[in-house]
């Protein structure tokens, strides 16, 4: 009996140990985005580490609206195909040239993630400048088994899609002033 009752019990053990190994939820994942641009690091600077004008370099934004100064910055950033992203600024570091802030609110109408933190980065590259512009982020259902447009997969190719639309208006932007 004292034999049955070990072997139940290690069975249930390891019954319970497997289903938590097997159960998880999201994954921090990472898009990590670089861009050369004809154009003096700190003209690209100037542009970057203005938190309020994404709207005219980004292409996928319609319009923006700043709130608060200082670290108490936030901004709504309106983007042409629906939905808001709501983001705060953490840091704007003019000796690194970095500017760092993270997203407020979910509205799946803008991107499929829970969360992110970007940090955007200015460089000397080549008589021109480098841009990198780095995001870490959760998936929009944070479940163990989201659906296929609210998964991993989804959250890193819509991060990477607005990221590389970024960089490419701004190198736009910047290199047509010439």
């Amino acid at each position: 009996m004292l034999l049955r009752l070990r072997a139940a019990l290690l069975i249930i053990g390891i019954a319970s140990c497997s289903g938590a190994t097997f159960a998880h939820g999201p994954t921090p994942q990472k898009v990590d985005e670089k861009i050369t641009i004809a154009a003096q690091p700190d003209e690209v600077w100037k542009v970057v580490k203005d938190f309020a004008s994404i709207a005219s370099w980004h292409p996928a934004v319609s319009k923006i609206k700043v709130e608060g100064s200082g670290n108490e910055t936030t901004r709504t950033v309106t983007l042409k195909s629906g939905g808001e992203l709501v983001d705060s600024l953490d840091a704007v570091d003019d000796k690194a040239m970095e500017l760092n802030y993270r997203l407020q609110n979910e509205d799946f109408a803008a991107l499929p993630v829970s969360s992110y933190s970007m940090a955007i980065t200015v460089q000397p590259a080549d008589g021109g400048s480098q841009v990198e512009w780095i995001s870490r982020l959760y998936r929009f259902d944070t479940g163990n088994e989201p659906p296929e447009d609210k998964n991993d997969d989804a959250a890193v190719k819509a991060t990477t899609e607005f990221i590389k639309a970024g960089l490419n208006g701004l190198k736009t932007k910047l290199e047509s002033k010439k």
